[in-house]
């Protein structure tokens, strides 16, 4: 059984708000807790509707029936386990190798599914401007799929450590060179803008570099690509270049 103040808490936790005032947040489905349980991040508890996590101490787990699930679950649908782990401490940003830098990134979906793709690329460092969706989203964490351990996610005034950093910037914008005829480095900073308006002009302004992904169909319409997608083709030859 889960407790009316056990309760209030997890649900609390689906606002950025409680998450950053208990330094707490929720992941659900065997898949994702079972990556978070083999990372660095410090486990909480675990409520679930059936024996599970065998290698998990009895005094952090819970059994809670179905219903019970369902007044603490993030999900329509929800899982049949969900955990609560620490916010650890951000990770420090090194000048190192290809970083992704996500500027006003707001769909939780594209956030979790970008972090994914970096994982898959070998990307392990993205810094986010202050105005992108919160990594500790629960829609967030449940699109990694817990790739999300293994990828340094930092939060930054985006303008401000782009203006400092002497690594060359990437930006995708319609009008920028064609990514299939361009060698890429195998260091730099790749920026995504927002869903809606793209980078923004701040950002555009310290882009060094812009690029494009073309668009082939015959009647040239189509007016830009998901974020997600697009960040998929471009670190894809990102890595081919190198």
């Amino acid at each position: 059984m889960v407790s009316k103040n056990q309760i209030k808490l997890i649900t609390s936790l689906i606002q950025k708000k409680y998450r950053k005032q208990h330094q707490l947040f929720i992941a659900e489905g065997a898949k994702v807790i079972e990556e978070l349980l083999q990372s660095n991040f410090q486990l909480e508890h675990i409520y679930q509707t059936k024996p599970m996590f065998e290698a998990v101490s009895d005094a952090k787990k819970a059994l809670v029936s179905e219903s019970d699930l369902k007044k603490i679950t993030a999900l329509t649908t929800p899982n049949d386990c969900l955990a609560v782990f620490k916010i650890p401490q951000e990770k420090h940003i090194d000048a190192t190798g290809l970083i992704l830098a996500l500027d006003d990134i707001r769909d939780p979906g594209n956030l979790g599914t970008i972090i994914r793709l970096c994982d898959w690329f070998g990307i392990t460092q993205i810094i986010c401007s202050e105005q992108t969706v919160d990594i500790y989203n629960p829609k967030v964490i449940q699109a990694t799929m817990g790739s999300i351990s293994r990828v340094a996610i930092r939060y930054v005034n985006l303008e401000k450590y782009l203006s400092e950093t002497t690594m060359t910037i990437f930006g995708t914008f319609m009008e920028g060179e064609n990514v299939y005829k361009k060698q890429f480095p195998n260091k730099g900073i790749l920026v995504l803008g927002n869903e809606a308006n793209g980078i923004s002009k701040e950002i555009e302004n310290l882009v060094s570099k812009k690029i494009t992904i073309p668009r082939f169909g015959n009647l040239q319409l189509t007016e830009s690509l998901n974020v997600a997608t697009a960040t998929a083709i471009l670190l894809s030859e990102f890595k081919r270049s190198t």
